[in-house]
């Protein structure tokens, strides 16, 4: 049975952090908000779109409503909620800022509120140790990242809103207000836009160009701003046996883990002196000593983050890494989806990974220990 769903775009934000409006800055021919919007109408029956007072002055917007925001974001899903038709049954929540969001994700969102939740969210693991200010980590498998479009049982959003409750996001406002949220996957390419390196990743997402060309195959650009870089890592297998298997961020569950001052994950390294040698930068070893104690049992993937930190301040951005492993135990491909995902969250671009056998030869045909390979191509950042 079909019921009408109704898709609320908030783009009434300020963009404090981005310097301006970044759900008006171009990605392609078209701007930010309207890839959110054509997602939005694709996978909806209406769209209302929640803008500034100086948003309602850029132009036309494919959205049936348009309406001014408020001054908390809560406040701006509440107006416009108020424009979306008492026959809509389930009501999506979309930033307008996520403009790469999949329609496979939209019909995620949607079946698990019509088979019953008040709330669903979409959601991706954490890859990052977090830690807290006072200075203790936190366990992350216990913590996930929410993203948007958040779906909503229209009766409950409209309940939880009737209160004035404000929150970062809807489904806490569902949730106080005792709706039940449930997860369902996120996607890892689904960036919110931040910074303005984030509207390159976003155009390579897009197959789209900066400044306004438009390309089916991806990013146009000059030859004078590629870079490439090569990155290997080689780790021997320990024998202690408290230490844990980590490949590109996946713990490899009862596996001989592998020797090193950090958690020795060596994709994770890999790509990391691929990203370091495209801009000069030297190698992981260089940044990240094994004699400082600092980097003792470190988690690679955080170690990764702060190279493409590097990365972007020297005015680049990965557009794809590609990188094979060279084991012959343990075999990569029940974990090989979650190893590119983790790693194409952190580097912002795309990461495939492949296994590759040694077929006995050497230390590694042997089964001594794993290595890696890495290619990183990137652009400039500015597009």
């Amino acid at each position: 049975m079909h019921t009408d769903v109704w898709t609320i775009v908030v783009a009434a934000g300020s963009g404090q952090r981005f310097g301006a409006p970044k759900q008006f800055e171009l990605l392609g021919d078209r701007r930010v908000v309207d890839h959110s919007l054509a997602a939005a109408r694709r996978n909806s029956d209406g769209v209302v779109l929640v803008t500034s007072n100086d948003g309602m002055d850029l132009g036309n917007f494919d959205a049936d409503v348009v309406v001014g925001g408020g001054s908390t974001r809560s406040e701006s899903v509440r107006r416009g909620l108020a424009a979306v038709p008492s026959t809509a049954e389930v009501v999506l929540v979309h930033d307008a800022a996520r403009p790469a969001a999949g329609d496979a994700l939209f019909r995620r969102v949607i079946e698990a509120v019509r088979s019953g939740a008040d709330a669903a969210v979409p959601a991706i693991a954490v890859t990052d140790t977090i830690r807290r200010r006072g200075g203790s980590t936190v366990d992350r498998d216990e913590l996930v990242a929410v993203q948007t479009p958040q779906g909503f049982r229209a009766s409950s959003l409209r309940a939880a809103h009737a209160g004035g409750i404000d929150a970062t996001d809807d489904a806490t406002v569902v949730e106080a207000n005792g709706g039940v949220v449930v997860l369902v996957d996120g996607e890892s390419t689904n960036l919110k836009i931040t910074e303005r390196v984030d509207l390159v990743v976003a155009a390579q997402q897009l197959g789209v160009g900066r400044g306004g060309e438009h390309e089916g195959s991806g990013v146009e650009m000059g030859l004078d701003g590629l870079r490439v870089g090569n990155g290997f890592d080689i780790h021997r297998f320990s024998d202690d046996p408290q230490r844990a298997l980590v490949m590109g961020g996946v713990v490899f569950e009862g596996e001989r883990a592998l020797h090193g001052h950090s958690d020795a994950d060596v994709v994770a390294h890999a790509c990391a002196d691929a990203l370091l040698g495209a801009v000069g930068l030297g190698d992981i070893g260089s940044h990240f000593p094994d004699t400082d104690e600092r980097w003792r049992g470190a988690d690679s993937m955080t170690l990764l983050a702060e190279v493409v930190r590097m990365v972007a301040a020297e005015g680049k951005v990965a557009i794809n890494i590609d990188c094979s492993v060279i084991a012959e135990t343990p075999k990569l491909a029940p974990h090989k989806a979650q190893m590119e995902a983790n790693l194409s969250a952190v580097i912002g671009a795309p990461v495939s990974v492949k296994g590759r056998r040694a077929e006995g030869i050497g230390g590694l045909g042997r089964r001594e220990g794993i290595a890696a390979m890495a290619t990183a191509l990137l652009m400039d950042s500015d597009g």
